[in-house]
């Protein structure tokens, strides 16, 4: 399902918007709203469930954990999930792979970057050599049909765009899916990998603040862009709420009455109370 929705918007222009989401509530509104695929990623789950920035803490349990709640509160929408570096060796990636697809992702993103890892768009990140990049995707590939192996390289930062090539070219030779090359830095960079490898399905993430430009989904969808991911967006605008909400209780006791939020009534629509209410009363008609 996933790859025929990437190949169809690879073929008519149109890339898939996934947003990213980090918990259950995050993938009821972002089904609600309208998308039609879901993006996990390892920044969002470091920071709403460690407290910490993406710098290799979060383990291949808690990512797994996650993306089943995700996938369950979805309402059967896609999840490409970030699985980092495979946290560990080649068994580590196949047990990770495995977890993932019972938790019931349609994509599992793997990269080539050492641990402990470090978000694409920070400073002084680290590759493998490119032998061991391409053993965790053969693996991963082994180990699963059924889910969509997404490889990313991180070699732009390190090593430069014909060694980030290089290794999107081994990639796809060990099995891989969809090409992701992260971070690059101008449309000329976007261009080229376009081109390159025009007729597979290519990945674009977009990040505030990030390395790279923000050209409209429409521009990249005529470069020939599949996939644009907007990984933190809703997490940095979620993030400011709190502080917000947080310095007006700190300060005031009380939070500004006026400030745009939604009710508690809504809240509890968005939740599925309304859908669980009726099924409480349906069980409860059966056994009169």
């Amino acid at each position: 399902m996933l790859l025929d929705l990437l190949n169809e918007a690879r073929r008519s222009r149109k890339p898939l918007l996934a947003p990213g989401v980090f918990d259950g509530l995050s993938a009821r509104a972002a089904a609600r709203a309208g998308f039609q695929a879901l993006y996990l990623s390892g920044f969002c789950v470091a920071g709403t469930r460690l407290g910490q920035p993406d710098i290799g803490l979060v383990t291949a349990t808690e990512m797994a954990e996650t993306a089943a709640r995700i996938v369950d509160a979805g309402g059967g929408l896609p999840l490409i999930a970030d699985a980092d570096n495979g946290y560990g060796g080649p068994m580590n990636v196949a047990r990770t792979v495995r977890d993932y697809a019972r938790a019931g992702v349609a994509g599992i993103q793997l990269e080539d970057q050492v641990h402990p890892k470090k978000c694409g768009h920070m400073e002084n990140k680290a590759i493998v050599p490119l032998a061991e990049a391409t053993l965790r995707i053969r693996v991963a590939r082994d180990t699963t049909a059924d889910v969509a192996i997404v490889a990313r390289t991180d070699a732009i930062a390190t090593d430069g765009l014909d060694e980030a090539l290089r290794r999107a070219d081994a990639f796809l030779a060990a099995g891989a899916d969809v090409l992701f090359i992260e971070a690059p830095t101008s449309t000329d960079e976007l261009e080229t990998i376009a081109t390159r490898f025009a007729g597979v399905p290519l990945v674009a993430n977009l990040v505030e603040d990030g390395k790279t430009p923000l050209p409209a989904i429409d521009v990249l969808g005529e470069l020939g862009f599949a996939l644009v991911l907007r990984p933190v967006s809703a997490l940095l605008r979620v993030t400011e709420t709190l502080r917000a909400v947080y310095r007006e209780l700190a300060q005031g006791g009380a939070p500004d009455p006026d400030a745009q939020r939604v009710r508690f009534d809504e809240f509890n629509r968005l939740a599925g109370l309304d859908e669980i209410d009726a099924y409480v009363d349906q069980l409860s008609g059966a056994q009169e």
